[in-house]
């Protein structure tokens, strides 16, 4: 039978109201939001349901609030008796997919991955980094592109084939998107962010938050999760950390997780948390994958039906 994999969305995916329907319906969505609440020292079920966007864009504050909507999905199908044997997360999703694992407790990851935030908007000054969506160009086109430009830029987040985003100095990010139009990009886009996630110039960030690591307990896993370092799946309290430091500062290999997630046997894949982006990446990496989603009740509802009867 094929294993079911619990994959969790990164930064981006946020939006005002999340989690909201689980706090009104689920016990366990109330206990964490009030300990994330405790753990923070200021309310990020408020800004959650309530605040601004501007706030809720906010690195430090979009990082927390999302891994604890997603830790609270996974949570709640757990509760319908819906188990993950593997998991993976993007990005900051790889937080979410080791407290699902047993690997990080709950309360350690909201305060890490908020530091997290912090640690990589200091890392790069607002306006001096950028990020870009590369669409339609194979790997190695934008990967060379980006080495052929004096300033610094590269390939950071290997989503599904055909979307490859970039990142770097703001001059070597507009540089890179200027090159790989004319190279026949269907589309290069400069996103929305406020710094270079992944990029060399968050090594700042890695060392910061090293330490952090150093800080808290880090337990082998209950089961495999993805790395976006290196693409492996792994259940090594030693190995976990050393990824999730490399992570700040290396790629995003996400098509590999998704590929080990399938080589372990899994092939149907929940996205815990708001949005669909995961669920997308997917359907471009292989149509055979069965992809499901969970952010509110409603998709709550159509996943419990679609997988306890298949």
């Amino acid at each position: 039978m094929a294993k079911i994999s619990f994959v969790f969305p990164g930064q981006g995916a946020q939006f005002v109201g999340m989690g909201k329907d689980f706090y009104d319906n689920f016990d366990i969505a109330k206990k964490l939001f009030d300990e994330a609440d405790d753990a923070l020292g200021y309310s990020i079920k408020k800004m959650c349901f309530e605040g601004s966007e501007e706030d809720l864009k906010l690195t430090a504050n979009t990082q927390p609030a999302i891994l604890v909507v997603s830790v609270i999905a996974a949570e709640i199908l757990k509760s319908e008796g819906i188990n993950a044997e593997v998991a993976g997360g993007h990005s900051l999703g790889e937080y979410s997919a080791l407290v699902a694992a047993g690997s990080i407790k709950f309360r350690d990851a909201v305060v890490l991955v908020h530091k997290r935030g912090q640690f990589m908007q200091e890392a790069v000054p607002v306006g001096e980094g950028s990020m870009a969506a590369i669409i339609g160009l194979d790997d190695q086109i934008i990967i060379d592109a980006c080495n052929e430009i004096s300033d610094n830029v590269q390939a950071v987040n290997f989503n599904c084939p055909g979307q490859i985003v970039i990142a770097g100095t703001t001059k070597g990010v507009d540089a890179a998107v200027e090159k790989l139009k004319a190279a026949g990009a269907k589309k290069a886009v400069v996103l929305p962010v406020s710094a270079p996630f992944h990029s060399t110039l968050m090594k700042p960030a890695a060392e910061k938050l090293s330490a952090e690591l150093d800080k808290i307990e880090i337990k082998n896993a209950a089961f495999p999760v993805a790395a976006n370092f290196n693409g492996k799946i792994e259940t090594d309290s030693a190995e976990i950390k050393n990824n999730l430091v490399s992570q700040a500062d290396h790629p995003v290999k996400w098509i590999d997780c998704v590929k080990s997630m399938q080589n372990f046997g899994a092939n149907t894949f929940i996205e815990c948390g708001p949005g669909k982006t995961l669920c997308g990446f997917n359907r471009r990496i292989d149509k055979q994958i069965s992809s499901f989603n969970v952010e509110n009740i409603d998709s709550l509802k159509k996943t419990i039906e679609a997988v306890k009867g298949a």
